[in-house]
């Protein structure tokens, strides 16, 4: 078990050291100069020059990524070149929004996704596994912005209820205040995780399903819900969880349509703000952040499909 856990914390450091050098090497090659950008069209080159080597922007490719890497490790994430601002200030006014509203759509969305996943998979071709199929397969079709636009036209416009914008703080709210607030948010990404999450939790239990083992227990006579709850959930616990981690992820990275059609500023809408401005350092700080998150993630659904299932950790 431990040897496994290391060899896949191996990996995950591997692949954060190829995200780091994708991300820093790829900001390079934007167009745009940050000192150019920050200091005007009317500045002269001397002072264009004289910022560059302050930023550090004067020193070979090579030796700034080191610079970087090294900086990041020691959790330092550098200064805004458009603000000359520490990124970690930039990050902390804004990692809160995007934190709550990941946080509440996992709590509510993933459990009853698994569910209703799960159900259908306990009635296997029956109207109901019809029709729940039906709306997961709309709900991948249908983008972000055109469930969020529908649920805004139900929700406020025909309803009177929630807000299409979401203004005002989230500090001092309770959690159904909190629920209140970014209502119509949590939907809009519950929605889309439940696509996803819906449809891989049934495909895994009744992959599981077609097993010898199980085929024994149906003739013995084990009630279809015992036979799922007991012994096959376990062992399609593993592409189940890899999943919820995928959408975890997207939770916190790939939430950028959310967060501007609904006007609460987050992580994603900042990321978005650097590549206008051209801020490489905010692009590779946020960027290594969002890769980081998704390792750590995966780390974590692999590590619950080894305790789980037996047989991973022997493949043997």
């Amino acid at each position: 078990m431990t040897s496994l856990i290391l060899r896949r914390l191996g990996i995950g450091l591997i692949t954060v050291l190829a995200v780091s050098i994708i991300i820093f090497f790829g900001t390079k090659i934007l167009p745009g100069d940050a000192a150019q950008i920050r200091l005007g069209q009317e500045a002269t080159e001397a002072n264009v020059a004289a910022l560059r080597e302050r930023l550090g922007l004067d020193q070979p490719v090579y030796m700034q990524y080191l610079s970087w890497l090294m900086n990041f490790a020691s959790g330092d994430l550098g200064t805004s070149l458009s603000s000359d601002v520490p990124i970690t200030n930039l990050i902390s006014d804004r990692y809160q929004n995007t934190i709550i509203v990941s946080t509440l759509t996992a709590l509510i969305g993933v459990p009853i996704s698994l569910m209703l996943g799960i159900m259908a998979a306990m009635y296997p071709g029956s109207v109901y596994d019809r029709i729940l199929t039906f709306i997961s397969v709309s709900l991948v079709a249908a983008p972000e912005f055109f469930t969020a636009t529908l649920l805004v036209l139900i929700f406020v416009f025909a309803l009177g209820v929630g807000n299409a914008v979401v203004v005002g703080s989230a500090d001092g709210k309770g959690f159904f205040e909190l629920l209140a607030h970014f209502a119509l948010p949590i939907t809009t990404l519950s929605f889309v995780i439940a696509s996803q999450l819906i449809r891989m939790s049934r495909a895994a239990v009744l992959n599981v399903m077609n097993s010898p083992y199980i085929e024994m227990a149906i003739l013995k006579g084990v009630p279809r819900k015992r036979i799922i709850f007991r012994h096959a959930l376990l062992n399609a616990i593993g592409p189940i969880v890899n999943v919820v981690a995928l959408n975890l992820a997207y939770l916190v990275t790939g939430v950028i349509v959310v967060e501007i059609y609904f006007g609460y500023p987050g992580l994603a809408t900042l990321i978005v703000q650097g590549v206008q401005t051209r801020d490489f350092v905010l692009i590779q700080g946020l960027g290594m952040i969002f890769c980081m998150t998704y390792v750590v993630l995966m780390l974590v659904a692999d590590i619950a499909a080894f305790v789980s299932n037996p047989r991973l950790r022997h493949p043997k």
